[in-house]
């Protein structure tokens, strides 16, 4: 068959493929998007999107729960498992086919299928076996996403060890859980399946949950699920996974110098939260030996190109953060590098925020107060508690932490931090913050609405310099 020729051509459809596949069709460039499976990819069909929609779930079954503070009652409070899975898959397909509207409206051809590279320049596509498409453009970057990583010795196997897949879609309760893994997905599921009354152990081989967040945050969320019935072991690994009466029995093994005992867990299901991997495989890297994976993930320059002229990639493929975010904003950049438009800058990886939709939720930008020293600045540090905020008070919700990390010398915002409700809204005004390098003056003079929970974000500051006024 003849090849297609293109400018542009992305092999994926998530949210750094379409992206790029949207920025490029408004920059004039002849544009085609390969997706074998969902239009939105990972984040849209089976990550960010269908968990929030699980998670404010379970943050009105808490609510509910909590009537009588607010002056209402309610008998036989009770939940539909099945139907709250319905609504996360419901809000999921509204929004893949809202991307394809977009593709469509830019004008962005979308090919139904699996590409691969077939050397520089060009793509062979296939579907169910059969070839149907060859693809030659000027530029194609790689898009391809990443997958949950299994453990050596213990692999999801979708019935009662779970990936993300299967902890979004049960078919039934789980009465207990074993969430391996604390970071942003192991503690969303946790949180989730905790609030609707599963009995919960998380298992973590570092020293504390959410390890990548500020010391005190982690600190903090680790009593705030305590508190909530959750059983947290940190500094411990699952050596071995085993059926046994009513699910699964796991030997939990403290790791070198932790003072974690050894001891037995047992559990319904068991849900592998240990990070993901790049999506390599099977995509014709071979076809273009210069193209270096490191680690499993694709390596890149700060303009996303790879070691091949004219083949760029983006998002989960490589690396960290895992964010969709980051992946939009990669492709944006890529494009933009590709068409040629003046003051493209490269990503700053410590202006890209972090949220974990938990209970409490948590936040975060830049460098943590520990990453900070260690880097040589003297810092001065901020505090302020949710309890000290009207605002929150009036919520019901007034338990949290804001931390604030400056440069003592030069004022400069190096970090901020965040854990208690709706941080996960409030974090992007220390983004902005950091992206415009503000300094503390700036926003000591930056004058904050009443009652706002943003209010705290102003008291932190404060505080870091000796000024708070409500705390």
């Amino acid at each position: 068959m003849a090849a297609q020729q293109y400018d542009v051509a992305i092999l994926g459809g998530g949210p750094g493929g379409y992206v790029a596949a949207i920025r490029a069709a408004q920059l004039g460039l002849k544009t085609v998007c390969i997706e074998r499976e969902h239009l939105g990819g990972i984040c849209l069909n089976w990550g960010c999107i269908p968990t929030k929609a699980l998670l404010r779930s379970s943050e009105i079954y808490h609510l509910l729960h909590r009537l009588d503070e607010f002056g209402f009652s309610a008998k036989d409070i009770s939940f539909d498992i099945k139907k709250i899975v319905q609504r996360s898959r419901k809000v999921s397909k509204q929004l893949s086919g809202g991307v394809g509207h977009l593709l469509k409206k830019h004008k962005v051809d979308v090919i139904d299928g699996h590409g691969k590279l077939n050397g520089a320049g060009k793509i062979a596509v296939t579907k169910d076996g059969k070839a149907i498409a060859d693809i030659s453009a000027k530029h194609i970057i790689l898009a391809t996403g990443a997958r949950a990583r299994d453990l050596p010795t213990i692999k999801a196997d979708g019935k009662g060890i779970w990936s993300y897949k299967e902890a979004m879609v049960p078919e039934t309760m789980p009465k207990s859980l074993l969430v391996i893994g604390s970071g942003a997905i192991g503690i969303e599921f946790a949180s989730f399946y905790r609030t609707l009354g599963a009995e919960v152990t998380v298992v973590e081989v570092l020293d504390r949950v959410l390890p990548v967040e500020d010391e005190d945050i982690s600190a903090f969320a680790r009593k705030q699920f305590e508190k909530q019935g959750m059983k947290i072991i940190t500094g411990a690994s699952v050596a071995s996974l085993k059926p046994a009466k009513g699910g699964y029995e796991a030997a939990v093994e403290p790791m070198k110098g932790s003072k974690t005992p050894a001891q037995t867990v047992t559990a319904e299901k068991v849900i592998l939260a240990v990070g993901i991997a790049g999506n390599v495989e099977d995509c014709g890297l071979e076809t273009v030996s210069a193209i270096k994976v490191e680690r499993g993930h694709v390596v890149v320059n700060e303009w996303l190109e790879t070691g091949v002229p004219g083949i760029y990639a983006i998002g989960d493929l490589v690396g960290a953060p895992w964010l969709a975010h980051k992946a939009m904003h990669e492709a944006v950049i890529c494009v933009e590098k590709i068409a040629g438009v003046k003051d493209v800058q490269p990503m700053k990886t410590l202006n890209i925020p972090g949220c974990t939709y938990c209970n409490p939720q948590v936040a975060s930008v830049g460098l943590t107060e520990k990453a900070a020293k260690e880097k040589g600045y003297e810092v001065k540090v901020g505090k302020f508690p949710f309890i000290g905020s009207g605002k929150a008070i009036a919520l019901g919700d007034s338990e949290g932490l804001i931390k604030t990390v400056f440069d003592a010398k030069t004022g400069e915002l190096l970090g901020a931090h965040m854990i208690g409700t709706e941080v996960t809204e409030l974090i992007q005004g220390y983004t902005i913050a950091k992206t415009l390098e503000t300094t503390e003056a700036d926003l000591m003079h930056t004058v904050f609405p009443h009652p706002t929970l943003s209010e705290m974000m102003h008291e932190s500051v404060l505080d870091a310099y000796g000024h708070a006024l409500h705390f």
